[in-house]
């Protein structure tokens, strides 16, 4: 574990770090940790820090986040957008970077580039130097790459109502949409009440932001299965709609 994201401050979403970070501790970890938030993410930290009253091996930071906030990592970057649950609460969107486009390797031959390392540095983006009929001539990436392509991107929404707007500003095309279904449609509005979402409200910002798969989640312990979530989801959603038991592994593809 290299960063933990909190969406908001209800017990069921931050009380396990505690024994996480003991455990962490314990187990010889001397890697920093970074645990990013909503407001009261730094009080956080620091009563981790003071009520295990353990010695703490790694450093233990935190980072306040708001709508808008990102944070870079190697290769992807994780962007909070505002939920709406009745308390400061954020969704995040994790997106990988542009994969290159497609190589064409007729047209670099055609241009004079030899199968081999010079295949490679193109890729890479690099301009290289031939020689063809005699003339020496420079090669560029885009003479010989396609247009890049999109990474996956992953949308978390934690517990909220319907936020539609910011996720068509955020969340676009979500390879994975993981989205509060806590209630079906017979309760809509004991949802809005306790600001959370219905599966139907879920299916409709799947569809609204034209994602791939939407995992239905945060079902409440009330229903004794989800024969209807999944129905009204699937009503509102023509893609693809899972719900996932915990520890469900999905592997997650590429558009293209």
């Amino acid at each position: 574990v290299d960063a933990i994201f909190v969406t908001h401050w209800h017990a069921d979403h931050f009380l396990g770090i505690f024994g996480l970070v003991q455990t962490m501790s314990f187990n010889g970890r001397t890697e920093p940790l970074t645990l990013y938030g909503p407001v009261w993410v730094h009080e956080c930290v620091e009563t981790i820090k003071k009520i295990g009253r353990f010695n703490l091996k790694f450093p233990l930071d935190s980072v306040e986040l708001s709508e808008g906030s990102w944070v870079r990592f190697n290769g992807y970057t994780v962007t909070a957008f505002a939920a709406s649950h009745g308390l400061p609460a954020l969704g995040y969107v994790l997106e990988e970077d542009p994969r290159p486009g497609r190589f064409d390797r007729e047209r670099a031959i055609e241009l004079g580039v030899p199968p081999g390392p010079l295949f490679g540095r193109l890729q890479r983006g690099e301009t290289v130097k031939v020689t063809k009929d005699g003339e020496e001539r420079e090669v560029l990436p885009s003479d010989v790459m396609g247009a890049p392509r999109p990474g996956r991107k992953i949308v978390y929404t934690g517990d909220t109502r319907p936020v539609i707007p910011a996720l068509l500003s955020y969340g676009k095309e979500a390879d994975l949409l993981i989205h509060d279904a806590t209630y079906d449609e017979s309760e809509k509005k004991r949802a809005a009440e306790f600001y959370h979402a219905t599966a139907a409200q879920a299916g409709q910002a799947a569809a609204a932001t034209d994602a791939r798969v939407l995992a239905l989640t945060h079902i409440s312990s009330r229903y004794t299965d989800t024969v209807a979530h999944a129905a009204e989801a699937k009503a509102a959603f023509s893609g693809t709609v899972i719900i996932p038991d915990d520890l469900f592994m999905l592997d997650v593809t590429y558009r293209n």
